[in-house]
């Protein structure tokens, strides 16, 4: 990963940058257009099973990793030789929440992944409210929000980040900590050598940034896209993502939005064209900024980050079959609109698009 600069040097930029939607202005009729989703799941505790994979996941926190979340199958012994991948994943807004959400995160884990989101868990009202914007915490040590405690935090769009890209790394060092710890419960469960970073919005550019380190196996990026302006990634989202920062990243990315009207929309756009390693890029008609996270299960989103992680980090042909040819399951589906480069079943630069 490239070294990190100052925050001293974007102190300044703070009070002005936005980091709630984290993405380019849209027209002011569409910014905040909401569109139909499924009802929210009635709570549940923590420790319920959640998710529709073969290993149904419970939430919870790990007093050796307090500033995260963490997401895993409730019966680790139904693994059996099984191991877990890591997905490590950044709030919308980079709010230092890690139950934002849950429904998503959970139906991930489900499948057989380990999945740790930036935050200790606030209350359960987080896991069901339409935007990320009103949930603010106490910042993450050394992220900008911190940096300028005691000053004006501005409203909405004007509040600095409380997380930075850094924590997706944590995530992923505890990970490789926690699989050779003697005694453990993930001791020799997880599979160290196959690693997702993944964020939403403000969190997608945190993603892009932590997707340069070498032991990431894939990016996704949801609802979210580099900025045209240098810098500015760093002033609101505390991550080296601009358009330049694109070249060099070296694993496949999955880029996912809201149709049009999505303000990442742009954004992803202009990425896809830029990016160099294999992309796969997929925007949603009638869904928003605001995705189908809070839906059961993550809704259509939860569907297909659990596919694209079963194929990136296990393998998993059945899943590929999503996201590869002509006639991929993605492409079938009348509400998506994909298109692809690289990722041909021999690796070859291939773009197909609908």
């Amino acid at each position: 990963m490239k070294p990190a600069r100052s925050f001293l040097l974007c102190l300044a930029a703070l009070s002005a940058a936005g980091s709630t939607l984290a993405q380019a202005p849209a027209p002011a009729a569409s910014r905040h257009k909401l569109f139909p989703t499924a009802p929210a799941p009635a709570y549940v505790s923590p420790d319920t099973p959640q998710g529709s994979g073969r290993f149904p996941a419970v939430m919870e926190a790990e007093s050796s990793l307090a500033t995260h979340t963490i997401y895993r199958p409730a019966d680790l012994a139904a693994l059996g030789k099984e191991k877990l991948p890591v997905v490590a994943f950044a709030n919308g807004g980079c709010v230092n929440v890690g139950n934002r959400f849950r429904y998503f995160l959970s139906e991930i884990a489900s499948h057989g992944f380990l999945a740790i989101a930036t935050g200790p868990m606030a209350p359960k009202e987080v896991e069901s409210a339409l935007t990320s914007s009103v949930h603010r915490v106490a910042p993450a040590p050394g992220s900008p929000a911190d940096l300028v405690k005691g000053q004006p935090q501005g409203e909405g769009n004007a509040r600095p980040s409380q997380t930075t890209a850094k924590q997706l790394l944590d995530a992923v060092n505890w990970a490789i900590a926690e699989n050779t710890r003697k005694g453990g419960k993930y001791e020799g469960r997880i599979d160290t050598g196959k690693v997702a970073v993944m964020g939403q919005s403000c969190g997608g550019l945190q993603a892009i940034d932590a997707g340069h380190d070498p032991r990431v196996t894939t990016v996704g990026v949801w609802n979210s896209g580099t900025f045209p302006e240098q810098g500015r990634s760093w002033t609101m989202a505390a991550a080296q993502a601009d358009k330049a920062d694109l070249k060099t990243l070296r694993v496949p990315v999955l880029y996912v939005s809201g149709e049009p009207a999505d303000v990442a929309y742009p954004n992803a756009e202009d990425d896809f064209e830029r990016i160099e390693a294999p992309v796969f890029r997929a925007w949603r008609e009638q869904t928003g900024h605001l995705g189908t996270y809070q839906e059961p299960n993550g809704g259509a989103y939860g569907q297909v980050a659990a596919a694209w992680l079963q194929w990136q980090l296990k393998g998993d042909q059945k899943a590929a079959r999503q996201f590869v040819g002509a006639d991929c399951g993605l492409c079938t589906k009348p509400e998506w609109h994909v298109k692809s480069r690289g990722l041909g079943a021999a690796g070859t630069a291939k773009l197909v698009a609908k």
